[in-house]
């Protein structure tokens, strides 16, 4: 909807703003820079923005602000400008197919671009989003790549010189006629935890909070990507990001484990 309300407000701006009786008015929105930088081409360039902030992986941010929300500013604004241009046409003036046409372009772009957040039918992504990676079971054997199930971690069992996760180390063999060694005092076993580390993704973009718990997000977690909860606190998560942050997921609904 952004895409076609935004191409259709760039061919308004070559269309006949204004009409008048009984005269042969030739002029469009770029006979005025104002109109046509300011206006419609502001339009389009708002468009621009939310494509660009929605094909990214992570939503980019510019002096602090995002992407999407300038775009999103910058229709809303055209479209203001168009309505009150076609409400305050001039004495023996009426609007014409470029002022018309635009004002519809520019309310369309302007509606979509506010209820993307809103509506989730229309968050879909514009381009196919990184499908994860089919995990493996929490402790399944290496296979390599940071940041995925199954990935290569120190001490894993299955790597050379690990022994076996619950067997016995091996003794060495006694002398005949020696000494049998004393028998090792017995091994005092951690008691096992409820929670588990494992593989998750989210469904939509995410902010990760600071353990701290301050309110400003340290990182947001992109769909298609897989992270690894460390710890469960309450209905939240602790979840390490691939470049080795941690932090609080406080929204937790609808992600897809590993």
């Amino acid at each position: 909807m952004v895409i076609g309300a935004a191409v259709l407000l760039f061919i308004a701006s070559f269309l006949n703003l204004y009409s008048v009786s009984g005269y042969s008015v030739d002029t469009n929105a770029w006979d005025n820079l104002g109109y046509g930088l300011g206006v419609y081409l502001g339009g389009v360039i708002g468009a621009a923005l939310i494509v660009v902030n929605r094909c990214l992986p992570q939503p980019r941010k510019v002096l602090g602000l995002d992407l999407g929300t300038v775009g999103t500013a910058f229709t809303v604004l055209s479209a203001w400008t168009l309505f009150w241009s076609l409400v305050d046409v001039g004495d023996g003036a009426s609007a014409a197919a470029g002022l018309i046409l635009g004002f519809i372009a520019a309310l369309v772009l302007a509606g979509a671009a506010v209820a993307t957040p809103l509506v989730p039918a229309l968050q879909a992504a514009l381009v196919g989003a990184a499908t994860p990676i089919a995990p493996q079971p929490y402790g399944g054997q290496p296979q390599g790549g940071y940041g995925y199930p199954g990935a290569s971690q120190p001490g894993q069992p299955g790597q050379p010189g690990q022994q076996p996760y619950g067997a016995q180390p091996s003794q060495p063999t006694q002398p005949f006629g020696g000494q049998p060694s004393l028998p090792s005092a017995p091994q005092t076993q951690t008691p096992a935890q409820d929670f588990s580390p494992f593989w998750f993704a989210v469904p939509v973009a995410r902010p990760l909070f600071g353990e701290d718990g301050s309110p400003s997000p340290i990182a947001e977690l992109a769909p298609g990507t897989w992270y690894l909860a460390v710890e469960q606190r309450g209905a939240t998560l602790v979840a390490q990001t691939q470049d080795g942050r941690r932090g609080v997921l406080q929204d937790t609904s609808g992600i897809q484990r590993g």
